[in-house]
């Protein structure tokens, strides 16, 4: 019964003056049955429109409860929220839904609600009762993301809509629902040719592009992976981690401490890799991501897990006393019985230069550490000036606080049988110099 009650009309026009019959042909699967529907391709394909089109038409003709989320969402702004306003509005339904702040509902009880996914993911596990989700530029979603979320829509007969653009293909949703799609999942590859009511203006540049640049065409209007992001920090170094295959399953060894390496944030995410030290290499053996939770939050999950400590390694600003206690994030860690030290300040270029230069001697876990690799991937210097030069500072984004972990754990980690350097030469001089193929994998 509840399978069949997600069957809608596939849209036409009905005579009722509402231009149904204005959808994208190879969208009409939305209107039947399948716990995953998923759209991906290129730009100006109208994924977005029709699915939010879809919602629409569904909510209208029976009462739905549908959360729309993407995986970062600092305010109603940065959701779905506008481009269902705008298409009710084009639809003639605004005698239907009534939209709200923060919400949109519909005569008969529909709603569709809104929230980020990496902030608010402890709030998803409270949504109850809904029908299904839709998860729009799902391209950057992470594993924990779709693990937390995917058992939280769990009415039966619920379904999960997902659209992205791809930007790498080992990025979690692309392996997920295109390399390796759930059983039944019904999936698309959509481009601007499917799109009927693909402007002129818009065809000019893409023709344009190809033109130009094909690479840029093939991966903004065709949809295509990218090998590395343009402007990629880390791309180099993570080439090379994929070709000697140093992302595979890294065992914990409970003969070695477990050290962490964290970047502070409330607001933002605060990030945790967990790291074991060797002569000549070192494991990434877990990593931690969280958002708008207290200090307690996240000693309680280190605890949780079967590691015997190290030392945490904080960074500069866990010296500032906090308002609440007046006291540190150094002192609240030490009071728990934690092992700190504070890491060297350096500049965020030396930070990375540090990073470089320990890159080749890591091993990386790959479902532990699958976030946290996602996010190095991701993460990208600014766009270049009229001049042609990069800009000198990264991006911050979603992929900074695991970028900024990772930095602290490069300038913070020494090989057990080193000594504790004070300063950055001396931190650089004569560091990871030999033993490049000496490894616990062979």
């Amino acid at each position: 019964m509840q399978k069949q009650a997600m069957t809608a009309t596939v849209p036409e026009d009905k005579g009722e003056g509402i231009p149904f019959g204005k959808f994208p042909a190879k969208l009409r699967f939305l209107f039947k049955p399948a716990r995953y529907k998923v759209a991906w391709g290129g730009r100006g394909a109208a994924k977005s429109w029709g699915f939010a089109r879809a919602l629409l038409i569904q909510g209208r003709e029976r009462r739905l409860r549908w959360l729309c989320a993407r995986e970062t969402q600092q305010s109603i702004a940065d959701s779905v929220h506008q481009l269902l306003k705008m298409q009710i509005e084009d639809l003639g339904l605004a005698a239907h839904y009534v939209v709200k702040q923060a919400e949109i509902v519909g005569r008969n009880g529909t709603e569709f609600l809104f929230a980020g996914l990496r902030h608010d993911i402890s709030k998803i596990k409270s949504v109850e009762a809904c029908d299904g989700v839709w998860v729009e530029e799902a391209q950057n979603v992470s594993r924990h993301s779709w693990e937390v979320l995917i058992p939280t829509i769990r009415k039966d007969g619920s379904e999960i809509w997902v659209t992205f653009n791809p930007d790498l293909d080992t990025d979690d949703t692309y392996k997920r629902f295109v390399i390796n799609p759930p059983p039944g999942a019904a999936v698309v590859r959509m481009t601007y040719r499917d799109n009927p009511w693909f402007p002129e203006v818009l065809r000019r540049e893409a023709r344009l592009l190809a033109e130009r640049d094909p690479d840029a065409y093939q991966h903004v209007w065709e949809g295509c992976c990218i090998s590395t992001l343009e402007g990629g920090v880390y791309a180099k170094e993570l080439r090379l981690v994929d070709q000697e295959q140093r992302i595979t399953r890294v065992p914990y060894d409970p003969t070695k401490p477990v050290h962490t390496f964290w970047d502070l944030g409330w607001g933002d995410s605060t990030a945790i890799w967990f790291a074991q030290a060797y002569a000549f290499e070192y494991r990434l053996i877990d990593y931690l991501e969280g958002s708008q939770e207290p200090l307690k939050h996240y000693l309680k999950l280190l605890q949780e897990r079967p590691y015997v400590y190290g030392t945490d390694y904080l960074p500069h600003d866990a010296k500032a006393k906090q308002l609440g206690s007046g006291r540190s994030i150094e002192e609240l860690m030490r009071e728990a019985g934690r092992k700190v030290e504070i890491v060297a300040k350096l500049s965020v270029n030396d930070g990375i230069n540090a990073a470089r230069t320990i890159f080749p001697l890591c091993w990386f876990d790959a479902d532990k550490c699958a976030d946290g690799v996602q996010a190095l991937r991701h993460y990208r210097f600014g766009e270049k000036s009229e001049d042609g030069r990069q800009m000198r500072e990264p991006l911050h984004d979603w992929s900074s606080h695991a970028a900024d972990a990772f930095r602290y754990f490069a300038v913070g980690m020494r090989p057990p049988e080193q000594p504790e350097r004070e300063t950055a030469d001396e931190f650089f001089e004569g560091r990871f110099t030999e033993g490049r193929n000496q490894s616990w994998m062979g």
